[in-house]
C-alpha cells in the first residue's frame, strides 16, 4: 500500500499487540518465551505473504502489526488478521535481520551496511547510519572444501545481527567486527566495540549489560553504557578448517546465567557476573546455532548435522529430552504455553511438548513436498550421498549441493507467536500465519 497516510489509519484500527517488547525471541533478554498460547493442534494456514525472496528475518509484533525483513531488500508492515501489506521500505541489501520496536520507531539492518530507524506507522525514514561495511565470515578451506589455499565465504553465515533497544541507546552488531551503540533517537554514535572478526549474533541485553559473541570465537559482556568490557569467554578453535568454530548463536539471559550456542558444538551456560562456565553440553561436532529458549527451568535448543531437539535442565545442563528431527535446525525456538515452534531446514514447521519434546504437528511448505532436485529422502532427510557425491578438487560442488538445501523452502526465522497463531518466514519466500 503506497499510501502512507491509508497504511497509518489501518494501523491505527488493529488490535493491541500480544507482545509488550518487539524485538528478536521478544525482549532484550532473548529467553524466545511468549506470555500467549499457541496452536497445540494444526488447523490451516490463515493467510501467506509473499515477498518473491527468502526471509531469515523473524516477525515481531507491535500495536497489532507484524514487522520482518526480506532477503528482497525490503522492510515489510503487515496486517496479522488477513496479511494485507501496510507499507514497506527499500533498503539495498537484504534485509537478514530482524526488526527492533521501540517509541513507535523500528530499527533494523541490512546487507547495504546501513542500519536504519523507520517510523513504524508509515515506513518513512527517520535516519540511518552507516557501519564498516557487511561481510560473510570466511576462511580459508573452509568446511574441508579444496583448494585449501582458496578463501571462501561460509554459506551458513545466514543471520545478520539483529537489535535489542534499551536505556535510550540501541544496540547491534556488524560484518566489519564491532559492536555498536546507537543513540536511539538521532543514530549518533555513542561507542562501539572491537572484536576480532564478523559479529552476526544478536546482543542480549540484562542489568546493564550487553551479552554476545563473535566469529573470532569469544563471547562477551560489554557495559551498555559505557562499550567497557565486563569479560570475556573463549569457545573452541578450529584453525585446520575453521568449521568448529565461532558463536554464530545469539545469547538468553534468565536467573544470572546467560545460555549459547556456539559451532565448537557446544551448549554453554556461563554466570552473567563473571563468565566462569557453569555447564557445557556438548553434541559431538554438531552446531549450535539455535538461540536457545529458557522457561521454567529448562533450556531448549536443537543442533545442526545431529537435527537434535533437546530440552535440559537449566541448573545442571543434565538431559531432559531428546528428539529426532530429521534435519538440522538454525532458526530458535519459540515457547508458548507448554508447546515450543520449531524451524527445520527441510522446510518443515515443528510443534512439540514442553514436557517430553514429543511432536504434536508439524507444517510443511509446498518447496519441500515439491523436493526439487531430490534434495530429501522420504523421511525428510537431507539425501547426503547424493547432494554430496563430487566432493573433489574445488569447492563448487559443495556450494551447489548447500543451494539444493536451502531451496525446499527451509525455515531459518524464528517463529512469532501471537493471538493463538504462529507466524514464520520461509526460505520460499513467503511469511506464513498459522492457526
Amino acid at each position: 500500500m503506497k499510501n502512507a497516510t491509508l497504511a497509518l489509519l489501518m494501523a491505527a484500527a488493529l488490535p493491541a499487540a500480544a507482545n509488550a517488547e518487539a524485538m528478536f525471541r521478544n525482549g532484550a533478554a532473548h529467553t524466545g518465551v511468549y506470555e500467549t498460547e499457541g496452536p497445540r493442534e494444526f488447523h490451516r494456514v490463515k493467510w501467506t505473504f509473499p515477498t518473491g525472496s527468502r526471509i531469515v528475518s523473524s516477525p515481531v509484533m507491535q500495536d497489532g502489526v507484524i514487522y520482518f525483513g526480506s532477503d528482497d531488500g525490503n522492510v515489510y508492515a503487515v496486517a496479522p488478521d488477513d496479511g494485507r501489506q501496510l507499507w514497506k521500505y527499500s533498503t539495498r541489501g537484504a534485509v537478514a535481520s530482524t526488526p527492533a520496536i521501540a517509541r513507535n520507531t523500528l530499527y533494523v539492518m541490512s546487507y547495504d551496511g546501513h542500519f536504519y530507524a523507520l517510523n513504524a506507522r508509515t515506513g518513512a525514514l527517520r535516519w540511518k547510519f552507516a557501519t564498516g561495511g557487511e561481510r560473510h565470515f570466511e576462511a580459508k578451506g573452509l568446511h574441508g572444501m579444496t583448494p585449501a589455499g582458496q578463501t571462501y565465504f561460509d554459506p551458513f553465515d545466514l543471520f545478520l545481527s539483529s537489535p535489542v533497544v534499551a536505556d535510550g541507546s540501541v544496540f547491534f552488531g556488524s560484518g566489519d567486527g564491532n559492536l555498536y551503540a546507537l543513540d536511539a533517537g538521532s543514530g549518533a554514535l555513542r561507542w562501539k566495540f572491537r572484536t576480532g572478526d564478523v559479529v552476526h549474533a544478536s546482543p542480549a541485553y540484562a542489568d546493564g549489560i550487553l551479552f554476545f559473541g563473535s566469529w573470532d570465537s569469544y563471547f562477551y559482556a560489554v557495559d551498555a553504557k559505557t562499550g567497557a568490557e565486563k569479560w570475556r569467554f573463549h569457545g573452541g578453535e578450529d584453525p585446520l578448517i575453521h568449521n568448529q568454530v565461532g558463536f554464530q548463536s545469539s545469547a538468553a539471559v534468565a536467573n544470572g546465567t546467560v545460555y549459547v550456542g556456539c559451532r565448537d558444538s557446544n551448549l554453554y551456560a556461563l554466570d552473567a557476573a563473571t563468565g566462569k562456565e557453569k555447564w557445557r553440553f556438548n553434541n559431538a561436532g554438531s552446531w549450535v546455532i539455535t538461540s536457545p529458549a529458557v522457561v521454567d527451568g529448562k533450556v531448549v535448543f536443537a543442533t545442526s548435522d545431529s537435527s537434535q531437539f533437546h530440552i535440559v535442565d537449566a541448573a545442571t545442563g543434565k538431559s531432559i529430552a531428546k528428539q529426532d528431527a530429521r534435519a538440522f535446525m538454525f532458526g530458535s525456538p519459540a515457547v508458548a504455553g507448554n508447546v515450543v515452534y520449531q524451524g527445520v531446514t527441510n522446510g518443515t514447521l515443528e510443534a512439540r511438548d514442553l514436557s517430553t519434546g514429543a511432536l504434536l504437528w508439524d507444517f510443511r511448505t509446498e518447496a519441500s513436498r515439491e523436493n526439487r532436485g531430490w534434495a530429501l529422502t522420504s523421511e525428510r532427510r537431507f539425501n547426503t550421498p547424493m547432494l554430496f557425491h563430487a566432493r573433489g578438487d574445488n569447492g563448487e560442488a559443495e556450494i551447489v549441493s548447500i543451494w539444493w538445501q536451502l531451496g525446499v523452502g527451509s525455515f531459518f526465522s524464528s517463529p512469532l507467536v501471537a493471538d493463538g497463531k504462529v507466524y514464520v518466514g520461509s526460505n520460499d519466500g513467503n511469511l506464513y500465519a498459522l492457526e
